[in-house]
């Protein structure tokens, strides 16, 4: 029987998956944010079913929160613990967070800091390319994995999907590799304008924040989310591309905060 179930509620999708303590179990289901209910979810989990320990929920959408909470009263109600931990800063995420606000570090975030660290130490970079791409910075002052903040621009999506829809001529692109940085077509000459001028975008932020950080150290870089396969292929910044990162950090800080 799962420990767990997984859930990370984003801007467009939601993705869930079952968990035990040590792995998670078969592939993530994606639901649509703006179709999640209960009923959804437990289509999604099929015979899964009850979970041991509970539910863990990262969460940027508060509205779409009702559905997680009416399935776990379901767990509670068929005899399941049905616990559900959110994920915020005073979750125990097995790292520290040194932050003005830290209420307002979203919950996938430190998801993705938990996960990091402990799959990679600290001082770390987490790239995630969601609906936005964010930039999780991880320190080691003292020896103490400590989350410092971060950089947020627009996702790759977002930023061609303005092209398309701000423009008249200009068509939606499919995203993928280009041919060259020289387009003989208007598709082309996007394509090569969203990939190489977004692997720009990253490589620039990622030097500022190795500039800032000044660390000594060998400093780890993983990248995760829908595009984070096709923009670090060819970015030697970026040392691990790991899809499942902000999951497994659920699953993480299940182990620390269910026992």
């Amino acid at each position: 029987m799962p420990d767990y179930l997984l859930i990370d509620i984003s801007n467009s999708f939601t993705k869930l998956v079952a968990s035990t303590r040590e792995a998670l179990v078969g592939a993530p289901v994606r639901i649509p944010t703006a179709k999640l209910t209960a009923a959804a979810i437990r289509h999604a989990v099929g015979k899964a079913g009850t979970f041991e320990r509970g539910v863990i929920l990262s969460s940027v959408v508060p509205d779409a929160e009702a559905a997680v909470e009416s399935f776990a009263e379901s767990l509670r109600g068929s005899g399941g613990k049905g616990k559900l931990v959110r994920v915020n800063h005073k979750t125990k995420l097995g790292v520290a967070v040194d932050y003005p606000k830290p209420a307002t570090i979203g919950a996938d975030r430190l998801a993705n800091a938990a996960a990091a660290v402990a799959f990679y130490g600290a001082p770390a970079i987490v790239i995630d390319f969601g609906t936005a791409v964010t930039f999780d910075v991880l320190a080691a002052p003292q020896g103490v994995p400590t989350y410092v903040g971060g950089v947020i621009a627009p996702g790759l999506e977002v930023m061609t999907d303005y092209l398309y829809q701000r423009t008249a001529l200009l068509p939606r692109i499919d995203l993928s590799e280009p041919v060259k940085a020289i387009g003989k077509s208007t598709k082309d000459a996007m394509l090569a304008g969203a990939v190489f001028g977004y692997r720009g975008l990253v490589r620039q932020i990622l030097e500022e924040i190795r500039r800032e950080l000044k660390t000594g150290r060998r400093l780890h870089t993983v990248a995760t989310g829908g595009y984070a396969e096709l923009i670090a292929e060819r970015l030697p910044e970026v040392q691990q591309v790991h899809p499942n990162l902000t999951l497994e950090g659920l699953r993480i800080i299940g182990n620390l905060n269910l026992k």
